[in-house]
């Protein structure tokens, strides 16, 4: 991941590492270069992450350019944000998501959504985090065994995500990763409350088929 160019500006304030993101976003279109220094250094993991999980594996060698693309966005509609909209973490990954959307969309990759499933909620996530913690609390030095248990686990549901559709993936990483809630997914895609639901109820669906194994072995040890 390559860091997105600009032109070198002042050394970050301490008053500046702790304002909101939203504040820093008006104060960088206010013209303070450094405000977006520290917004991008706060941002720049998450958002590439989530736009490589959201190309997925076949498109992975493009998650740098729609990186740049996403910030070169930001930048371009600096004027435009509203904190009172959206807060800019959610109208940020929204563009990254638009832009992820279209490239995939163009490489002919998005498939229609599966209109079939049982109404499973379950999520695989949250099990596999409650895994993960408990063998921590279980032990200071988890055995050769355990570590590669959760690699495996790790690399499984890497695997597992980049087979949904890319509207399910999308909606489960806004959702699981981004922290946006089913209301505020609707609002920031335009789509509706029922067609959000229904991405996350069939995408969790697939998620928990695919880690079955995985997600058996934790419930053995519950």
């Amino acid at each position: 991941m390559s860091a997105l160019p600009r032109a070198p500006s002042a050394k970050n304030a301490p008053e500046r590492e702790a304002m909101p993101d939203d504040q820093l976003m008006l104060a960088y279109a206010h013209g303070d270069a450094a405000a977006f220094d520290v917004l991008y250094a706060r941002h720049e993991g998450g958002l590439f992450r989530f736009v490589k999980r959201l190309l997925g594996a076949r498109l992975a060698a493009q998650a740098d350019e729609v990186f740049q693309d996403t910030w070169v966005r930001i930048i371009s509609a600096r004027e435009s944000f509203s904190p009172q909209g959206a807060t800019w973490r959610t109208w940020a990954f929204t563009i990254a998501h638009n832009l992820a959307m279209d490239r995939l969309r163009v490489s002919g990759r998005e498939v229609a959504l599966d209109a079939h499933g049982a109404d499973d909620d379950s999520d695989p996530v949250p099990a596999l985090d409650r895994g993960v913690r408990g063998a921590v609390d279980a032990a200071a030095h988890p055995s050769a065994e355990e570590l590669a248990f959760w690699r495996a686990a790790g690399r499984r549901l890497l695997a597992c995500l980049d087979e949904l559709p890319a509207d399910q993936r999308a909606a489960f990483l806004l959702h699981h990763e981004d922290g946006l809630t089913v209301e505020a997914l609707a609002a920031s895609l335009e789509i509706g409350f029922e067609t959000v639901k229904s991405r996350l109820r069939y995408g969790l669906q697939k998620l928990r088929g695919c880690m079955e194994r995985y997600l058996s072995v934790l419930e053995q040890r519950a």
